[in-house]
């Protein structure tokens, strides 16, 4: 089974690997709330980052950017929710495509390629 968001294929032309960001709480300086205590107050927990990092890989240039136009395609504005799937049985539910970025600049010869991050996130919901 291929990874997947929103059951679409996006990052399965290459290698691909997936992270979890940080996790835990948010914390913040009582200082920023314009106390004189250098203390923290934990004002919730993080909200769930999940990064894909790989390559693009066609056989032509115009295959890579139908591969970049599909990945793209999937920033909505807003975001919108879906489940992320790792491709080995992982799956993150109400995930949000935030971020992609190419990381290297495109590589040509027998195939084209680019290296990407893709960051994914699950919004806190509020009370």
């Amino acid at each position: 089974m291929p990874s997947s968001f929103k059951s679409n294929n996006l990052f399965g032309s290459g290698p691909h690997e997936f992270a979890l960001g940080k996790q835990g709480s948010v914390v913040v300086s009582n200082l920023s709330f314009g106390g004189t205590d250098p203390s923290s107050t934990p004002i919730g927990p993080r909200e769930l980052d999940v990064v894909v990092m790989g390559r693009l890989v066609a056989t032509s240039e115009g295959g890579l950017w139908t591969l970049r136009d599909a990945v793209t395609a999937e920033l909505l504005n807003p975001p919108s929710a879906g489940t992320l799937s790792d491709g080995r049985g992982r799956s993150w539910t109400n995930m949000s495509f935030i971020s992609y970025e190419e990381t290297t600049p495109t590589r040509t010869g027998r195939v084209w390629s680019v290296a990407y991050t893709a960051t994914f996130r699950r919004f806190a919901t509020l009370p």
